[in-house]
């Protein structure tokens, strides 16, 4: 059997993006809850937060150990098996991920050490301080990361020389077309990702009887973000979809499945894509929405995969199934919060036993979402490296199948133990559950009492 080196590149550079990604999606939101609760240390002088802020931090050095481990062998890829790539996008990706080092890694590596180990060591202040800048530092990263990738899904302010770019004008590579809206919908779902893991981590605590008034602080702290963020999400989404019709229209053809360009296209809720035949197999859909969402026009018309030539389209079938687990679970999310909300507003949050036991499990919606995400956006780009500038099959390095195979089912066994390792820690971390220093509490019971029915709910869970 022949190995296809083009394939086994993609497939490990899929594979190393989809494990690294889960670690920045999380130490983001992380970062910024740690912070907040530092701030919100020195405004109410309750110790509390700080101890709360103490066990995240434990929580935020290992799964940001993990995104350095993963995240390096990322920029390796781009030698060793994407020459091509270095090669004619160098002079512009190079210096965008070097100065996500030198201002956002050193700036986290640096105040880490301070926010892990100065409790005791500095004043509140300058923890606090220590804390936003890792934060700081968190965003940064992600604005430099998504703006090389964004230059990569639309190319601006370069000129070609000999095969290769050339920057021209900085500010507009920084600052590209699609560069603004997917930051903010990146950043935002690395919040909303952290919310719902620090939300289900707290109901697990409440129901089992431990650590209450952190429990509750977790979970009404959360909620109260995501009762924000996540409609705001479906707005950036939105938005962010006519940005990318604009910029990359094959990309949202094959999103939406869409064959043919017509007026007052229907939205394909399921189908299942077929490429070769140019068609949808088992399709449901809902006449004029897809038009509606996309031109914001009832009858509007924007192009179908027919439109474009079958070497330019991107594969359909992952494109079109994952954007709908991004969304789905988007909308899912939402909903989770708005109820969560409407039962707060009722004062009777935490006497909602079925709510609050299903909390217990939401914790992996944000990964799943970010990650369906990322498969969108990248084999959407496809057969662009760069859109308009370099194809896959041309970035790949001369490197023989083999040696790609080999290296990818080392990384396969290597990331199994960092993962493994490193959710191992993350677990003990949890069952420990939050350490008070001080006298605040006794014994993980609420400083205040606890209605009849919250601890009636909490029992009917616990028997259940």
């Amino acid at each position: 059997m022949d190995l296809d080196p083009v394939l086994l590149a993609r497939i490990q550079f899929a594979f190393t993006i989809v494990f690294h990604i889960v670690f920045p999606a999380f130490t983001i939101g992380l970062s910024a809850w740690i912070a907040t609760l530092h701030g919100m240390t020195l405004w109410t002088k309750d110790p509390h937060h700080a101890d709360l802020a103490a066990f995240w931090t434990k929580i935020f050095a290992v799964s940001f150990a993990m995104g350095v481990v993963s995240g390096i062998v990322l920029t390796y890829q781009f030698g060793t098996n994407w020459s091509g790539f270095a090669t004619l996008a160098g002079n512009v990706v190079g210096p965008l991920i070097a100065y996500e080092v030198l201002t956002a890694f050193f700036l986290e590596a640096s105040f880490l050490g301070i926010l892990l180990f100065g409790r005791d060591r500095v004043p509140p202040a300058l923890h606090f301080t220590a804390a936003v800048l890792v934060a700081v530092g968190t965003a940064i990263s992600a604005f430099w990361i998504l703006s090389a990738n964004s230059w990569m899904q639309a190319p601006v302010g370069y000129e070609m020389r000999d095969g290769v770019a050339f920057p021209t004008d900085w500010m507009a590579i920084i600052f590209n077309p699609t560069f603004p809206l997917r930051l903010a919908h990146m950043l935002v779902a690395a919040y909303i990702t952290t919310g719902f893991v620090v939300l289900a981590i707290g109901a697990r605590y409440w129901i089992a009887g431990k650590h209450i008034r952190e429990a509750e602080t977790m979970v009404k702290m959360a909620l109260g973000m995501l009762i924000v963020l996540t409609p705001l999400q479906i707005l950036i989404g939105d938005q962010h979809g006519l940005d990318t019709l604009e910029h990359q229209p094959a990309k949202i053809a094959a999103i939406e499945a869409h064959w043919d360009g017509e007026h007052a296209a229907p939205l394909v809720l399921f189908a299942i894509p077929d490429q070769s035949g140019e068609k949808n197999d088992f399709e449901i859909a809902i006449p004029n929405i897809a038009s509606l969402i996309l031109t914001h026009d009832w009858n509007g018309l924007f192009p179908g995969l027919k439109s474009f030539a079958a070497e330019d389209r991107p594969p359909v079938l992952p494109v079109f199934f994952s954007f709908r687990v991004m969304v789905g679970i988007g909308f899912l999310m939402a909903a989770i919060a708005l109820w969560g909300g409407l039962a707060w507003f009722r004062g009777k949050l935490f006497e909602a036993g079925w709510y609050m036991s299903a909390l217990q499990y939401v914790w992996p919606l944000g990964f799943i979402a970010v990650i369906a995400g990322w498969i969108t956006t990248e084999i959407g780009r496809q057969p662009w490296v760069v859109t308009g500038l370099l194809r896959t099959e041309d970035a790949i390095s001369p490197v023989g199948a083999l040696n790609i195979l080999v290296s990818l089912v080392l990384f396969v066994l290597v990331y199994a133990v960092v993962f493994a390792s490193g959710i191992f820690f993350i677990n003990r971390l949890l069952v420990k559950g939050p350490m008070r220093r001080t006298a605040h509490d006794d014994e993980g019971v609420a400083s205040r009492p606890i209605s009849a029915a919250t601890e009636a709910g909490r029992e009917a869970i616990k028997g259940a």
